[in-house]
């Protein structure tokens, strides 16, 4: 009986990621923005996904289907596109991945109560248990507020940290949020940093605080279990093919130009929109429990992974706003400032507006909606991740805790910064 349970547990261990067998990966690196357009051509002909989008002289990684490889290669020489092999088995990469997360959990130091590990990804559960031992013990600074579920029952939750309980309306909003694709593992360790930091910290003096730890819990538990590199939510009502195909994409989701620019009307695809704007309880419930809070909020990050790249509106036609000067300014800052403090293993960080850097337009995301709305500063971070060796698909979790640190330093001028510009001006 013993040995079978060993067989069992080895079958299923082999069994995870198969839906990737025959899958490969690519390095991709546009010399100029001629190329970086065709590339984007590629994207969509294609239907490529790109871990890390490319940028000029930046790798970019893909993953390709296997009845899709000789169409990629073909459209990368024809246009002269350097490119080289990142794994020759993305199914054979994860395993060693997933190796290397659970020997770092088996190393990591046994945690004290109510703590939680910065040297590896965490699970959904560690998430919500740590942000509810924050609130206990700072009970006067942060609170929980848990506006629904999502369509698997699960709570949506967001903290609000603030030394006034938000009632000084003088006082600037800086929002943060993560989790919104399930795969960005990094994102909502990186959120956490910055709320540990919060407590500890001068910060909430002037300032009051919305984190967002995992705004796709669905999905982010569904990268655990099932599909490493799921992007959307779980939900199966938005369409007669949402059985077989389930979820929405997030970024696609919001009430601005939606479903009009990189986004589709098939529930198959990556980048599909739902069935109308705020289709998604994530989204629908993240908007109506912001909004009050909205005139008071000068600086909105999201955070995804990876691309050491800081990104602004507007995205669906590479225009700039009212606000492209502090924007572009701003977001220099924040670059530079994590530059400092960051590791020669990353590359440095590319500041623009979305389409002018990456030559990809979206329409219904989520920092253009924010500003939409009149929040002045709007940022898409792209964290560091997948250099250019064949470390895998995951940053190594001994990187997390750095991630995270030079971007809260980031954050930090970010928010001096927007308050400076925008603070009085949004009483």
């Amino acid at each position: 009986m013993k040995t079978f349970a060993v067989l069992l547990l080895f079958a299923v261990a082999n069994a995870k990621h198969e839906q990737y067998q025959g899958w490969k990966s690519y390095f991709v690196k546009p010399a100029n923005k001629v190329q970086l357009q065709v590339l984007s051509s590629v994207v969509q002909k294609y239907g490529i996904d790109f871990l890390s989008d490319p940028a000029v002289e930046r790798n970019g990684l893909a993953l390709v289907k296997p009845e899709l490889h000789e169409y990629f290669i073909k459209s990368l020489e024809d246009h002269g596109i350097a490119y080289k092999i990142h794994a020759e088995d993305v199914k054979a990469q994860l395993d060693i991945d997933d190796k290397l997360i659970e020997t770092r959990r088996r190393e990591s130091s046994q945690k004290q109560n109510g703590t939680i590990s910065f040297d590896n990804y965490l699970e959904l559960e560690e998430i919500y248990d740590y942000i509810d031992y924050v609130a206990e013990q700072y009970p006067n600074l942060v609170t929980i507020v848990s506006p629904g579920n999502t369509f698997e029952g699960r709570p949506l939750k967001y903290l609000k940290i603030s030394t006034t309980n938000f009632e000084d309306e003088h006082k600037p909003i800086i929002l943060i949020d993560a989790g919104f694709f399930g795969r960005d593992w990094i994102t909502p360790s990186t959120a956490l940093y910055a709320l540990r930091n919060l407590t500890q910290s001068d910060m909430l003096h002037d300032y009051d605080w919305i984190i967002v730890p995992v705004a796709n819990p669905d999905g982010y538990k569904y990268s655990f279990t099932n599909d490493r590199f799921w992007i959307k939510t779980r939900s199966t009502d938005q369409h007669l093919l949402s059985n077989y195909c389930p979820g929405v994409n997030v970024n696609r989701n919001f009430d601005f130009f939606w479903n009009t620019i990189d986004s589709s009307d098939t529930p198959c695809a990556n980048n599909y929109a739902g069935s109308k704007p705020f289709s998604e309880k994530e989204t629908f419930l993240l908007k109506e429990s912001l909004g009050d809070f909205i005139p008071r909020v000068v600086l909105d990050i999201s955070l995804n992974s990876y691309g050491s790249l800081i990104l602004y509106p507007w995205g669906h036609d590479g225009s700039l706003s009212n606000h492209a000067f502090a924007l572009q300014s701003v977001g220099v800052s924040i670059a530079d400032t994590i530059y400092v403090n960051s590791l020669p293993d990353f590359p440095r960080y590319t500041v623009g507006n979305s389409v002018l850097v990456t030559k990809i337009e979206s329409s219904g995301t989520g920092i253009d909606y924010a500003h939409k709305l009149g929040i002045p500063l709007t940022f898409n971070i792209r964290l560091p991740g997948i250099g250019e060796g064949t470390e895998g698909f995951h940053l190594d979790p001994k990187y997390i805790e750095q991630v995270a640190k030079e971007t809260w330093d980031g954050i930090v001028v970010g928010a001096r910064r927007a308050a400076e510009l925008f603070g009085r001006t949004r009483k």
